[in-house]
């Protein structure tokens, strides 16, 4: 035994940090230490005696009898001589021994002593902290029985160490229990989800801050299992019905191990409605024995809230969705039946008022030297009011024929359309003196020629009717290529349309000059209805220098 503690003491970096790790230097021995010390002076039929402790550069005597202990250099110890070896010491006259002779303690610097006996005291460890010694100024020995006892002695020492190292670990480790329930019952206070667990029997064992503002308790652990629902509220995720006790997550987790996002509505009067969604676990110990559960709690109202307005939202989209679907068939179906009843009544009126107008004619001719100057001018005013009547009913029947008129695109050279329509507009060409031009050459475009037809002819017959009196009717025709296909400017330089009258006069019936009685409101609602079935736009803008410039976008 004493070969391997002269091992394990031969690292005197680790006997130092054995030795510190008990905490003795420099600390006041307690009564049971002082009373070893008294018994080694008993034991070994001596007058003094001392308990010492070895450091790196220093004797510590911890407790004496016999005389005023004190702390000497470890280089005039006589304990420092063999301790580490970790066996008794045993010396007769140490004025004769030559480990000791020179020693101040023997010389008569410190000491006169003669006899000197030292227990080492050796920790479980193996490591030789100091030694329990006892010395005399006679020469003398000691009895085999006498060593034996000194030696228990010192064992007792080091169980008193030993003792006092295991309660002073003991203590720190409480602190530091406590400190660490300390710490976590501070995060559960603190932190912003509810964490609640229970006994095997489903009692609440904890229930922290955020668990108690949600469910508006002041208090929370001790409630049995079955009055769960009741004390706090506990509803299904939509507030229908009370949950049962077996219905808690937290019970739950009991039977079934681990659930995950369960959600639930706490729902207590005075007190807004709150959203959880839940996960929680089964506790186990380390043999396995059902300790309890626990569950974390994430309030999630605001979430719901937002998402059963979206849920709302959707359901009034929906339903707003269908009534407007069904507007817009009945709207679709109304014009349609709108559209060709104004076909068939125009259809209808042609004849007759074809008719009417032969009739007034010939009145007019064949009675005319039979009619006095009122009869004349009453026969001419109906005259013009039939030719307006037609020409409205002519307006209608191209407006119902561009809605309904079967639509074949296909390529359409806009140069010829333009060259066909000036020939049908020669007699109110020359009579407005108009001067109809084409920039460039126009494109072919993707269409029903047709319809582009009466487009064009609306738009150049349009610009005649309001040409300005100051200056003679220029119109220009043009082409700008864009990503869709093309640009058809067809520009004047008449009186213009106001700003704010230039999506009005696409409207049916709509003129931005109604006592002037130049039309019938009808054309640009036409034009508007013939761009619309090729998939085009038309607006309205100014013509440098006076007048309007008409933009027609239409498919290559």
């Amino acid at each position: 035994m004493s070969t391997s503690v002269l091992e394990r003491n031969r690292n005197e970096g680790a006997r130092l940090a054995a030795l510190h790790e008990y905490e003795l230097l420099d600390a006041p021995a307690d009564d049971e230490l002082e009373a070893v010390v008294r018994v080694a002076a008993v034991v070994a039929e001596v007058p003094t005696a001392t308990l010492n402790l070895i450091d790196a550069n220093r004797q510590c005597q911890l407790t004496t009898v016999g005389f005023e202990g004190a702390d000497s250099p470890r280089s005039d110890s006589m304990c420092a001589v063999q301790f580490r070896a970790g066996q008794f010491v045993h010396v007769a006259d140490a004025s004769r021994n030559p480990l000791y002779q020179d020693n101040p303690w023997v010389t008569g610097r410190l000491a006169d002593v003669r006899f000197y006996a030292s227990a080492p005291l050796i920790t479980p460890d193996g490591y030789a902290l100091g030694t329990l010694c006892a010395f005399d100024g006679v020469v003398k020995s000691l009895r085999p029985e006498q060593i034996s006892r000194l030696l228990d002695l010192a064992d007792i020492v080091v169980a008193l160490f030993e003792r006092r190292r295991q309660a002073r670990q003991m203590a720190e480790l409480a602190k530091d229990q406590e400190r660490s329930k300390r710490f976590i019952a501070t995060v559960l206070e603190t932190i912003d989800v509810g964490i609640a667990a229970c006994d095997p029997d489903g009692e609440l064992t904890v229930f922290n801050r955020a668990a108690r503002d949600w469910h508006a308790v002041a208090e929370g652990p001790g409630v049995p299992k079955d009055d769960l629902p009741d004390h706090f509220g506990l509803f299904d995720a939509t507030g229908t019905y009370r949950l049962a006790p077996e219905e808690i997550p937290l019970i739950r987790a009991m039977r079934e191990g681990e659930v995950h996002d369960a959600e639930m509505m706490i729902k207590k009067p005075g007190a807004p409605d709150v959203d959880l969604s839940c996960t929680a676990r089964r506790l186990h110990g380390e043999d396995g024995e059902v300790l309890g559960a626990v569950v974390a709690m994430n309030n999630v109202t605001a979430d719901r809230q937002h998402r059963r307005a979206i849920e709302a939202a959707h359901r009034e989209l929906a339903s707003r969705g269908e009534q407007l679907a069904a507007a817009v068939t009945e709207l679709r179906r109304s014009n349609e039946e709108l559209e060709q009843f104004a076909g068939a009544v125009s259809h209808d009126l042609v004849r007759p008022m074809a008719a009417a107008h032969g009739y007034l004619e010939m009145m007019t001719i064949g009675y005319a030297e039979h009619l006095d100057p009122r009869a004349t001018k009453w026969l001419d005013g109906a005259i013009r009011a039939v030719e307006r009547m037609q020409l409205l009913v002519q307006a209608l029947l191209a407006y119902a024929r561009a809605g309904h008129a079967p639509f074949a695109p296909q390529p359409v050279a806009l140069g010829e359309v333009v060259t066909n329509v000036l020939a049908d507009l020669t007699t109110i060409t020359e009579s407005s003196g108009a001067e109809v031009s084409v920039a460039g050459e126009l494109p072919t475009v993707l269409g029903d020629a047709t319809l582009l037809r009466q487009l064009l002819q609306n738009l150049i017959d349009n610009a005649m009717k309001y040409r300005s009196p100051d200056r003679p009717c220029r119109i220009t025709l043009s082409a700008e290529p864009n990503d869709f296909g093309w640009t058809i400017l067809v520009a004047d330089n008449g009186i213009g349309i106001p700003p704010d009258q230039r999506e009005k006069v696409f409207e049916m019936f709509a003129m931005v000059d109604p006592a002037s009685r130049k039309g019938h409101g009808i054309g640009l609602s036409t034009c508007h209805r013939i761009v619309d079935r090729h998939n085009g736009s038309i607006t309205i803008g100014d013509t440098s220098g006076g007048g309007t410039t008409i933009r027609l976008l239409l498919p290559a």
